[in-house]
């Protein structure tokens, strides 16, 4: 299978927009329905499981069965097919995160909050389990949750859907972390397999630890089979003895020691929050007991012993309780007639009864699907608005409760939260930014984030909301969280033309730190400040560093000799040295120095400022005879005498 890349379209249909991750078995991409127009998560099965045929037969199978699974805390499958030489499976995409981050962010969690998650990740696994499908791999890295706590399972990768004659046994599937013991052996998996890891992961968020955990998956295989688990009180004392008490029962062993059912597992998580938020303990332990009642069984030898429950009550005391009376036969002839009474009005009663089924448990569901349910079961459903801190169309009590027994065709009533009238703000002062968040999601509000300096709060920190805390508004209001950005910025200081020591101590003083740097300057004082960052008059955090550019003179350089050079070839060598040449003319008779410099000032070797002005004196030839005549005819006054001899008119004597 080639890698797909974005703007790959799969099958025709689903262009690849980006990969989002990797699993045991796919690759899984974002990708969008071009027919649909939407966003799927698409997963391309791994070579080595495409190229087994019967591997694929399977997940095929489990595909057309997961596809099956529409319920509000299950991730919807769309689509499955051929894609190249691998398969591929379209689901629906979820933006929020994983439970798994969840944990490693915020565990451990608040007990009812723990539990609602939990419930949620059970009504998943009932409503798949009633239909034939195992998930066999539950995990929190295949939960998502998103910013209102709503839970969704996904992955039903390895399930098993009905008695497929296609799943294998004797190999270990799943994480080892969260693998039931009989998984952990290779044996037949079923419903109970998942409620155990279930029950994993609620001790995961009530603790932020797995109960068993090692270096090599065979070694966790191991203690999962073998060892019991650590009570989470030890790990996290604010664990409620109730809701300890569920979660080590659902850790047991042996599958018939556990909870018979996903119902059964929510019935006493539901029990559990109920004792918790009315601080009676002794609520859940009647709950309990009923729940437990026939559940219990012989332990495995070399296995620790099953989770006791508490026996119904007896006579107080601790021993149940016998009347003894005297003279038994007048006692014995009373009964007998009581008996003959009771048995005709028995006899009378099942002539008579309506036939009777169990009331399903619909607590937690959405309307519609508790309606249907319902319904299915036999009943006619009658549903109750009330107000509740519940998000709105949950079912938050039922009547009769479910499990219990009631006449068939008759009604249960549903009482649906309307969600809360209104909510309390609640104070999120000091906590983190992704704390805060998590609280007011928490209480049904949304938030938008604005930062404010603080010199109270560090930087990251929310020092308050608007509205206030304590304040009364409707769900679903978008509450302004103020974080602090750190201490509040202070004015930089000008510092430019100021020497470097009358700077550094100005910064200091205004609460910055002065970092210093030096620039080559022709023009500014040397030891001068001639630029800053941050400039003079923006603000900075305090302590902030503000870095001054110190003048530097030049350093002096040596002025090349050009004497004797001609003069073009003299400017070109003092402008290569980077000087300027200013040229002057001098007269010379000597030809030798026409054309050439005959001295230059400053003089060759003498150290300057670079940039500096060389003036070259160039030689300028004149005539020696005009020289000579013109001074001759200037300076001496000509004689005659008669006895000379005369030269001829206009030619000087020789």
């Amino acid at each position: 299978m080639s890698v797909p890349t974005p703007n790959t379209l799969i099958d025709g249909r689903y262009k690849v927009l980006r990969r989002l991750g990797s699993g045991g078995m796919a690759e899984v991409f974002l990708a969008e329905d071009q027919q649909l127009g939407r966003q799927v998560a698409l997963k391309l099965l791994h070579d080595r499981f495409a190229a087994d045929p019967d591997f694929v037969e399977r997940f095929r199978r489990e595909a057309r069965a997961a596809a099956g699974l529409q319920h509000p805390n299950v991730v919807s499958v769309y689509d499955r097919g051929r894609w190249e030489d691998t398969y591929y499976i379209a689901m629906e995409y979820l933006p929020g995160r994983s439970l798994k981050e969840l944990i490693h962010q915020e565990a451990p969690l608040d007990p009812v909050r723990a539990i609602d998650i939990t419930i949620q990740i059970l009504k998943a696994a009932r409503f798949a389990h009633r239909r034939g499908v195992i998930h066999r791999d539950l995990k929190p890295h295949n939960v998502i949750i998103d910013e209102s706590d709503q839970a969704k399972v996904t992955d039903f990768g390895i399930a098993r859907a009905g008695a497929s004659d296609m799943t294998e046994t004797g190999s270990i599937m799943g994480t080892s972390q969260y693998l039931s013991p009989e998984q952990a052996q290779g044996h037949a998996v079923e419903s109970s397999s998942d409620l155990y890891s279930i029950g994993v992961v609620l001790y995961e968020l009530i603790t932020g630890r797995v109960p068993f955990d090692g270096d090599a998956a065979v070694t966790i295989a191991l203690k999962h089979v073998s060892e019991a688990p650590r009570p989470p009180h030890e790990l996290n004392p604010r664990v409620p003895p109730e809701l300890e008490q569920v979660v080590l029962w659902v850790l047991n062993k042996n599958p018939a020691d556990r909870p018979a059912s996903a119902d059964e597992f929510i019935a006493a998580l539901e029990s559990a929050r109920a004792s918790i938020l009315s601080g009676d303990p002794a609520q859940n332990t009647a709950a309990m007991a009923a729940l437990a009642a026939g559940a219990g069984g012989l332990a495995l030898g070399g296995l620790p012993e099953p989770v006791p429950y508490p026996p119904p009550s007896t006579n107080g005391t601790g021993e149940h309780y016998v009347e003894r009376r005297r003279g038994w036969r007048p006692w014995l002839l009373g009964l007998l007639a009581i008996l003959l009474i009771a048995g005709g009005a028995a006899a009378a009663y099942l002539l008579t009864r309506t036939a009777q089924a169990k009331v399903p448990s619909v607590t937690g569901d959405q309307v519609n699907v508790a309606r249907d349910i319902v319904q299915n079961a036999g009943f006619q459903a009658a549903v109750i608005p009330v107000p509740s801190n519940r998000q709105a169309g949950v079912v938050i009590g039922e009547d009769p409760s479910g499990g219990s027994m009631a006449d068939k065709n008759s009604t249960v009533s549903l009482s649906v939260s309307q969600g809360p009238s209104a909510v309390s703000v609640p104070s999120v002062v000091g906590q983190t930014e992704s704390s805060a968040r998590a609280t007011l999601r928490r209480h049904h509000l949304k938030s938008r984030i604005v930062l404010r300096p603080s010199s109270q709060f560090v930087a990251g920190d929310a020092i308050g909301t608007d509205p206030r805390s304590g304040q009364a508004v409707a769900p679903g209001t978008q509450v302004t969280l103020f974080i602090s950005s750190g201490p509040p910025k202070k004015l930089v200081p000008d510092v430019t033309a100021e020497t470097a020591s009358a700077a550094r101590t100005q910064l200091t003083n205004a609460g910055f730190t002065p970092r210093t740097t030096t620039q080559t300057s022709t023009t500014a004082t040397p030891g001068n400040v001639i630029s800053q960052s941050p400039a003079g008059g923006t603000t900075a955090a305090p302590g902030s560093d503000v870095t001054i550019v110190v003048a530097q003179a030049p350093k002096k350089v040596s002025v090349p000799s050009v004497v004797g050079l001609k003069a073009s070839a003299a400017a070109n060598k003092l402008n290569a040295a980077g000087f300027k040449v200013v040229p002057q003319k001098q007269d010379v008779t000597d030809p030798t120095q026409n054309g050439k410099v005959i001295k230059q000032a400053p003089a060759g070797g003498q150290k300057v400022k670079p940039g500096s002005s060389v003036t070259i004196i160039v030689g300028h030839l004149v005539s020696s005879s005009s020289t000579t005549t013109t001074t001759s005819s200037s300076s001496t006054t000509p004689t005659t005498s008669s006895s000379s001899t005369t030269s001829p008119a206009g030619v000087a004597a020789p």
